[in-house]
């Protein structure tokens, strides 16, 4: 195999150069996910597609066309990310249809801006991702397809709600993948399964196309093996969008030099609360250690207080299943999706039975809670009380970077657990997030990286660095990024 263990930039310049051609790659790459498949990471494998576009992208080389920044890449899509003429489900069996030869998936009629951009630079799409069903969940276990097997211990989870990108980077089933990040389902399942995963600045990259959680919060972004091949991928992706009005029109920086810039007395903060009660203690021990290798390298890194960092798990899923319920009204069994075969004698019927049959546990218990905070008598007790601690955490984020530079802290308070262990306790799997829901409430970019391992039953598990910077400052996140990167690589 020549290609899988390489990076984004490596294949682009293979492909560009015609050392390679892109149809060797994916076709690799193809192979690679059919004797994975076990792992059930994939919703869909567009084998076809992805060679036809692979020979036509060759063939416009031969003649003369400039090679993109991501030729020839094999990209893996979540499958809550709209690819035109392929499926897209959300992991729910709402959005299928219901036919003679059994269910069929919605397939999109359109792109996302963030993959059109993606694709204009050379990347091919070759298989859609599985996920937790609307993202809703840590584990990848509430999927309609079924949950995800993390490459690296068949018998843990993947993490969620992107651990299907999340284990097709790690299984080298794409050379990158794009996941969506609502609470931390970028950062969590890339801390699972030992590789680099950012949430961008909200409003950085444009959520048209992407199926919607919680519209205030939801960003699409990059999962790879690298920290360069992530700035590569967010740097093309990042911009504004007409077509999405929370997106800024604020420059887009030069993530993948930054990955080279000197670290220029950056100043690391350390949150007291970030470490207190609930981490598992080999983690917080894996976590110190590397804050103590930035010290001899000659860093300044300061403990410092974000104290409302507590209530960002109470606050995030009040604000977001309220925003989940509203969204989700849109699936009715009328317009596109899931039609219950006995639809009942009224419209409400239709409604009601379309999306008890549509919709899995998670998502109903998530609307439920939503619906509810949202109604007569306990919105002000619970939805607007929420919007002013959501403020607060941000306040937090504001002074906090008023001290330091860069923010640090685990990506997850544990290594990747096994699965089934929290499907009957939803709290604790709630808990699985509660490092990086505080970044995703404030909207400020946040990337997680691999910086060591555990050991559990024999088998080595990673642990994630998680790292965040002010709104709008990824340069600064990729060039501290990189170089925890070096550093941890040279242990």
């Amino acid at each position: 195999m020549k290609y899988l263990d390489k990076s984004c930039a490596e294949i682009a310049r293979l492909v560009g150069s015609g050392d390679a051609s892109a149809e060797q790659v994916v076709g690799e790459f193809v192979e690679q996910c059919r004797k994975q498949a076990h792992l059930n990471a994939l919703t869909h494998l567009a084998q076809d597609s992805a060679l036809a576009c692979a020979q036509a992208r060759d063939a416009a080389r031969a003649r003369g066309q400039q090679p993109g920044r991501l030729e020839g890449v094999p990209l893996v899509i979540k499958d809550a990310i709209c690819t035109e003429g392929l499926p897209t489900t959300s992991g729910s069996r709402i959005l299928q249809r219901l036919t003679p030869n059994g269910p069929e998936p919605w397939r999109a009629p359109y792109t996302a801006t963030a993959l059109a951009r993606l694709q204009a630079e050379g990347a091919i799409v070759i298989a859609k991702a599985n996920m937790d069903e609307f993202a809703m969940g840590s584990s990848n276990e509430t999927s309609a397809y079924g949950p995800v097997k993390n490459p690296l211990d068949e018998s843990r989870v993947p993490g969620g709600s992107s651990g299907g990108s999340a284990a097709s980077v790690a299984a080298r089933l794409g050379a990158a993948a794009l996941g969506s990040d609502t609470g931390g389902s970028i950062r969590q399942p890339a801390a699972f399964c030992g590789i680099v995963g950012v949430k961008p600045t909200y409003g950085r990259v444009s959520r048209y196309g992407l199926i919607a959680f919680a519209s205030s919060l939801d960003q699409i972004g990059p999962m790879t093996r690298d920290v360069r091949s992530a700035a590569r991928l967010l740097e093309i992706m990042a911009g504004d969008d007409p077509r999405d009005s929370t997106t800024t029109d604020h420059p887009v920086g030069k993530y993948e030099a930054a990955c080279d810039q000197p670290l220029s007395g950056l100043r690391f903060g350390l949150p007291e609360e970030y470490l207190s009660e609930g981490i598992d203690p080999d983690v917080k021990d894996r976590i110190l250690t590397v804050v103590e290798r930035l010290k001899q390298a000659g860093n300044e890194v300061k403990s410092i207080r974000m104290p409302h960092t507590h209530y960002g798990v109470a606050t995030y899923y009040v604000l977001a299943t309220a925003e989940a319920s509203s969204n989700l009204a849109r699936f009715d069994g009328i317009r596109f999706g899931l039609r219950a075969e006995d639809q009942g004698a009224d419209l409400a019927q239709v409604y009601n039975q379309s999306r008890a049959q549509g919709f899995g546990d998670e998502v109903k218990r998530r609307i439920l809670l939503g619906t509810y905070v949202l109604s007569a008598g306990y919105y002000d007790a619970y939805y607007s009380k929420a919007q002013k601690v959501r403020t607060l955490i941000g306040r937090d984020f504001e002074q906090a970077f008023g001290e330091v530079d860069v923010i640090l802290s685990p990506t997850s308070p544990t290594p990747a657990f096994r699965s089934g262990a929290r499907s009957a306790d939803p709290l604790s799997m709630y808990m699985a997030d509660v490092y990086t829901l505080p970044a995703s409430l404030a909207g400020v970019p946040a990337l997680s990286l691999p910086c060591a391992a555990v050991t559990r039953d024999g088998v080595q598990l990673p642990i994630g660095l998680q790292i965040m910077c002010p709104a709008l400052a990824e340069e600064r996140m990729f060039t501290a990024a990189a170089f925890v990167e070096r550093l941890v690589q040279t242990q």
